[in-house]
């Protein structure tokens, strides 16, 4: 099998972890040789109720006997996706009330960019340096990191970069400016939050020159950050609201939402203004429809500022030199880009997953499931405070 992975499916990287997998339960995966490994991951945030929840499962299965894909995107009505949107739009402020399904969230950012030029007319973009927003060539084309984008050029025209938290950079924001595309909480850059009211400086000056601002919550969404979006915790919100990875609890998913003045604008001149085959996929939305119901109606999102507190309590060592983010998404920073490295590498020796982040090279992924017990955490801590002692010692 390792032999037929690196040989016929294509890599992201030249050193893959090329752990083979078995199953996956709660907060452990399996590999072939049945060795459990605690998940500090969860996917990369994508599966917040951990691994085959039963009511996640039992979804699945009860719509796989009615029916899979039946009809492209937005022609049938077909009860998980209405369901679904419905849910979000409940759990949502106003004006933000209809939802455009589809397959990923780097598709969901595409949606959300022509959305914004189709809604102003104008085409200038405006995001943010460090800024990671997927890697289809629109989305590629608002990351700020040039070292990951200079191969594919040429992307996207008319496109600014400002920086994060710099309130001087707002000035770039004009009468010119078709969107703001922001991520609530940086993620490739190292779980950086807003600060001073960034967002709600941010959300003044679109209003006051008519631009739109896109908020994207594909990580922090879904509960992550202790509240169902991480812009709640901001006092900011977006008139395009972009979500993903958790949402769809284990599932490729992706949306954008906004009005239904600002949405309808997709069905016509052009119609098919955008579409998509398998967007909304009736077993797709049903686990979104099983995750989102769990996460909103039970104390998980409490629970994750509650764990969020024994995490820093836990992870203290003298090669931790900060832990940032927010709930359940967190990011050790460590003295070097090579004590991350041994880490995350020894860690999994040890049946602890962590991961890296994309652009920030001493930072240490910490984004488990939100059902994780203190008693996993514990444990996990536990193995990186043993190995950093180790790795100091060397």
């Amino acid at each position: 099998m390792k032999s037929d992975f690196f040989k016929y499916q294509a890599q992201t990287t030249p050193h893959p972890l090329a752990m083979e997998i078995s199953h996956a339960n709660g907060s452990y995966i399996y590999d072939t040789n049945n060795k459990a490994h605690l998940d500090f991951v969860a996917g990369v945030s994508a599966c917040p109720l951990g691994h085959n929840h039963p009511k996640v499962v039992n979804a699945i299965k009860a719509q796989l006997d009615k029916y899979m894909h039946v009809m492209v995107y937005g022609e049938y009505i077909q009860k998980p996706a209405v369901q679904l949107t419905t849910l979000l739009a409940k759990n949502l402020p106003e004006p933000l009330e209809k939802t455009y399904l589809t397959n990923s969230g780097t598709e969901a950012i595409e949606g959300a960019l022509k959305l914004a030029k189709r809604a102003t007319r104008r085409s200038e973009i405006i995001a943010a340096h460090k800024a990671y927003h997927g890697s289809t060539m629109g989305s590629m084309s608002v990351m700020g990191y040039e070292e990951r984008k200079q191969a594919f050029r040429p992307l996207l025209p008319n496109v600014r970069f400002i920086t994060f938290n710099t309130e001087a950079d707002l000035q770039h924001i004009t009468d010119k400016t078709a969107c703001v595309i922001l991520e609530t909480i940086q993620g490739g850059a190292g779980f950086i939050e807003p600060k001073n009211g960034y967002l709600e400086k941010v959300r003044a000056q679109c209003t006051k020159v008519g631009a739109l601002l896109i908020l994207d919550e594909i990580q922090p969404g879904i509960g992550r950050t202790g509240k169902l979006f991480g812009f709640q915790h901001y006092n900011c919100i977006p008139d395009i609201l972009v979500t993903g990875k958790g949402l769809g609890g284990g599932m490729p998913i992706g949306a954008f939402t906004a009005s239904s003045k600002l949405m309808d604008l997709l069905q016509d001149h052009p119609k098919l203004g955008h579409i998509t085959t398998f967007g909304g996929h009736p077993v797709i939305a049903t686990s979104a429809l099983a995750t989102l119901k769990e996460i909103t109606e039970s104390n998980l999102m409490v629970n994750a500022l509650e764990k969020e507190q024994l995490f820093r309590k836990l992870l203290v060592h003298p090669l931790i030199k900060e832990i940032r983010g927010k709930g359940l998404m967190l990011a050790l920073i460590t003295a070097s880009e090579n004590i991350t490295n041994t880490l995350i590498l020894k860690c999994q020796d040890q049946g602890l997953i962590l991961f890296w982040l994309l652009f920030e090279p001493k930072a240490v992924r910490i984004t488990p499931p939100l059902t994780i017990s203190n008693d996993e955490i514990i444990k996990g801590c536990q193995i990186i405070i043993a190995l950093l002692d180790e790795i100091q010692t060397q």
